[in-house]
C-alpha cells in the first residue's frame, strides 16, 4: 500500500482488510468531505477509484476495505472533495496558445500593482515582442475603483509596444504600439468602431467598440505570434493552471481569430502524445464573414461529430458541433458600454444566414450553439429555429443545442426554448461588466440579468462557466462567487435575493449542468459509482465558508481519470513534474498566471 498520510488511516485499513476481500482500488481518499452532488445530494468520507471511475463512496471503514499493497490511499484530513469543475464555456485551445506571451491582470488587487507588473515586464520584453495584457481583468477589482489614464500607460511601458484589452469593448495602445502599426489620425477603423482622439485630433491609444469588436480582435491578430514549442509549453502551463482551481473539464467555445485546424495545434500535440490533463470537449467557431456556410461545410466533410483525439482519456479531445458563432450577421456582441445592436436594423441578412447554417447542422446531425447576449437576439433567432424544427419534422429539436450568455433572456422565451428541448450556458461576464450593465440599462433589469433561477425552476438544462479569457477571467470561483452572491468582482450588487443560487445549486450548474453541455451528463458531473474519477479537494470548505472567501478557494489535489493532475499545499510532492516556462521573458515565468495574493 502506498502513501499512507496517518497512523489512523493504517488501523483502519488493517480493520477493513479484515472485513472482506474484495476488488482493490488504485486510488483511495479518506477522512474527507465528500460531496457526491448526487440527486440526495450525499456527503460522505471516503472515494474509491479503480480503472478511472469511482469504484464506490462511503465511510472511510468502508472504502478501505478496497485497499491493497498497490492502492495509494490519502488523508484528506477533513479537507471537501468535489466532483471535478467543468467549465461550459472556456477558450481553452487559445487560452493555450497565447498564455505564456500574457500579463494576467486577473485577481490583481490594486492599479498600481498592475502598473508595475507592466513596467517590470517591459524591462525584459526583447525587441520584436510585446507587453500584452488580453482581458479577464475589471478596474472595479482594484482598490482604486478605475481604469488607468494613457499617461500612465505610457510612463509605465515607455518604448516598448504594449497592448491592453478591456472585455470586448476598448483595446488600449501606447505611444509605442501607435508608432509600430503605422495607426494615426488618418486610419480607417472596421465599422461598427473608432480610435479615439483628444481635444487636439491626436489619437490617445483608445479603440473603442461600438459595439462590433473587429478593431479589438485585428489588433490581437497583428502581435507577434509564439513558436510551436512555445505554444505547447503555454497550452501545459495553462491547463495546468486550470487544474489547480478545480477545473477537470472544459468545453472550448471556439473564438475569433482563432481559426481549426491550425490555431489548434498546442492542444492538439497534447492530445496527440496522451497527455491531456482536462478532458477537453470543442465547437468549431467560422472566421470568414459571409462564408460561414462553405466554413462548415468543409468541416462537415472532414470531422465527424464525437471523434476523440485523445486515445488515451474518455472525451479527452473531443469535437462537439458548431458554434458559438454560426454565422457573423447574427452576432450581438456584449458590449455594454455602448448601445444594443439590433438584428433587423443593423443586419437585414442575419435571418437567411442564420436559418441556412442552422439548417446545415440539422440536416448533417450536428449539435450546435450559438452566441445571444439580448432578450431580444434570443426571440428573433427562436423564429428561425422554429421554423427550422418544423420544416425538419422536429430533427432540431431532437440533437443537442444551445443558447450562449442569454443576460436578458425573456421568460416567454425560456419556454420556446424549453419546447426545442434547448439549453444555455450561463456565464460571469456580469461579474466583470456589470457595473457597465447598470449604467446602461438600469438596476432594475441587472435583478435577473441572467434569470438563472428562474432556468433552473423551469428545468431547462443550465451549465455555468466564465467564458475566459478574455471577457473574464478563467478561474471558476469568482463565478461561483457570482451565481452565489450575485455580486461582481468588485462587490457590487447585481442579481436580487430572488436570482441568488445557494451553493449546492451553483456547483451543481458547474458539474453536471456542464456535463449536459457536451451530452456527458451520464458519465461525469457526479462522483456516483461508476462515473469518470475526476475531482478535487479544496483548500477550504466550500459549503460553510464565508461568502467572501469563496472566490478565494483553490485546488490542492486534482484528480482526473483517476490520476493526480495537481498537487499543492501538503500533497505537493504529488503535483506531477511541468516543464520550465519558455520562452525566457514569458510574463507567467514572473508572475504567475491568476494573482491569488
Amino acid at each position: 500500500m502506498k502513501k499512507i498520510f496517518s497512523l489512523f488511516t493504517v488501523l483502519l485499513v488493517l480493520v477493513a482488510c479484515q472485513q472482506k476481500d474484495t476488488i482493490a482500488a488504485d486510488l483511495i481518499v479518506t477522512n474527507a468531505k465528500v460531496a457526491v452532488m448526487d440527486s440526495a445530494r450525499t456527503i460522505t468520507e471516503a472515494i474509491a477509484v479503480k480503472d478511472g471511475k469511482v469504484l464506490s463512496v462511503g465511510t472511510s471503514q468502508e472504502i478501505l476495505a478496497y485497499a491493497n499493497d498497490s492502492t495509494t490511499v490519502i488523508d484528506a484530513k477533513g479537507k471537501t472533495v468535489i466532483p471535478g469543475l467543468n467549465d461550459s464555456h472556456l477558450h481553452l485551445t487559445r487560452g493555450g496558445r497565447f498564455f505564456n506571451a500574457e500579463v494576467r491582470w486577473d485577481g490583481v488587487k490594486t492599479l498600481k500593482r498592475a502598473l508595475e507588473m507592466l513596467k517590470e515586464q517591459a524591462a525584459r520584453t526583447p525587441e520584436g515582442q510585446w507587453v500584452r495584457v488580453i482581458g479577464g481583468w475589471s478596474p472595479f477589482q482594484f482598490e482604486e475603483k478605475r481604469l488607468f489614464t494613457m499617461e500612465e500607460l505610457n510612463e509605465a511601458t515607455g518604448d516598448v509596444p504594449t497592448y491592453v484589452l478591456f472585455l470586448y469593448s476598448q483595446g488600449y495602445l501606447n505611444q509605442a504600439g501607435l508608432n509600430l502599426l503605422g495607426i494615426d489620425e488618418n486610419t480607417e477603423a472596421p465599422k461598427g468602431s473608432r480610435f479615439e482622439k483628444g481635444p487636439d485630433g491626436k489619437l490617445t491609444g483608445v479603440l473603442i467598440a461600438e459595439p462590433n469588436p473587429t478593431i479589438l480582435y485585428a489588433r490581437i491578430g497583428s502581435l507577434p505570434p509564439l513558436t510551436q514549442e512555445e505554444m505547447e509549453n503555454g497550452t501545459k502551463q495553462f491547463y495546468r493552471e486550470l487544474n489547480s482551481f478545480g477545473i477537470t473539464s472544459g468545453i472550448d467555445a471556439g473564438g475569433g481569430g482563432h481559426k481549426f485546424p491550425k490555431d489548434y495545434t498546442g492542444t492538439k500535440a497534447l492530445a496527440d502524445a496522451g497527455e491531456m490533463p482536462i478532458r477537453l470537449s470543442y465547437y468549431l467557431f467560422p472566421q470568414n464573414k459571409g462564408a460561414e456556410y462553405e466554413e462548415f461545410t468543409e468541416w462537415m466533410a472532414t470531422n465527424e461529430v464525437g471523434h476523440n483525439g485523445e486515445i488515451h482519456l474518455d472525451h479527452g479531445y473531443e469535437l462537439e458541433g458548431g458554434g458559438e458563432f454560426l454565422a457573423w450577421s447574427a452576432g450581438d456582441f456584449e458590449n455594454f458600454l455602448a448601445p444594443q445592436p439590433m438584428l433587423n436594423r443593423d443586419r437585414p441578412t442575419w435571418r437567411e444566414d442564420l436559418k441556412r447554417i442552422v439548417r446545415l447542422h440539422v440536416d448533417n446531425g450536428w449539435p450546435f450553439r450559438i452566441h445571444a447576449t439580448y432578450g431580444e437576439t434570443i426571440a428573433n433567432m427562436l423564429d428561425v429555429f422554429e421554423e427550422v424544427n418544423q420544416e425538419t419534422n422536429g430533427k432540431l429539436a431532437s440533437k443537442r443545442w444551445l443558447f450562449d450568455h442569454a443576460e436578458t433572456v425573456q421568460e416567454k422565451d425560456l419556454e420556446r426554448i424549453k419546447a426545442l428541448n434547448g439549453g444555455i450556458a450561463i456565464q460571469a461576464r456580469m461579474a466583470y461588466a456589470g457595473e457597465y450593465f447598470v449604467e446602461r440599462y438600469g438596476a432594475e433589469k441587472a435583478k435577473q440579468a441572467p434569470p438563472v433561477k428562474k432556468m433552473i425552476e423551469m428545468g431547462l438544462p443550465v451549465g455555468a462557466g466564465t467564458d475566459g479569457t478574455r471577457v473574464a477571467s478563467y478561474n471558476p470561483w469568482p463565478a461561483l462567487y457570482w451565481l452565489v452572491t450575485g455580486k461582481t468582482v468588485g462587490d457590487f450588487q447585481l442579481a436580487e435575493e430572488a436570482n441568488q443560487l445557494s451553493r449546492e445549486e451553483a456547483l451543481h450548474l458547474y458539474t453536471q449542468g456542464s456535463a449536459w453541455v457536451s451530452n456527458e451528463e451520464t458519465v461525469k458531473g457526479t462522483l456516483e459509482n461508476g462515473m469518470y474519477a475526476d475531482f478535487a479537494m479544496l483548500s477550504d470548505d466550500y459549503f460553510t465558508v464565508p461568502e467572501q472567501q469563496i472566490k478565494s478557494l483553490k485546488s490542492v489535489l486534482t484528480i482526473v481519470d483517476g490520476k493526480v493532475v495537481y498537487a499543492g499545499g501538503e500533497y505537493e510532492a504529488m503535483n506531477p513534474s511541468l516543464p520550465e516556462v519558455i520562452p525566457n521573458w514569458s510574463p507567467v515565468k514572473y508572475f504567475g498566471g491568476y494573482q491569488s495574493k
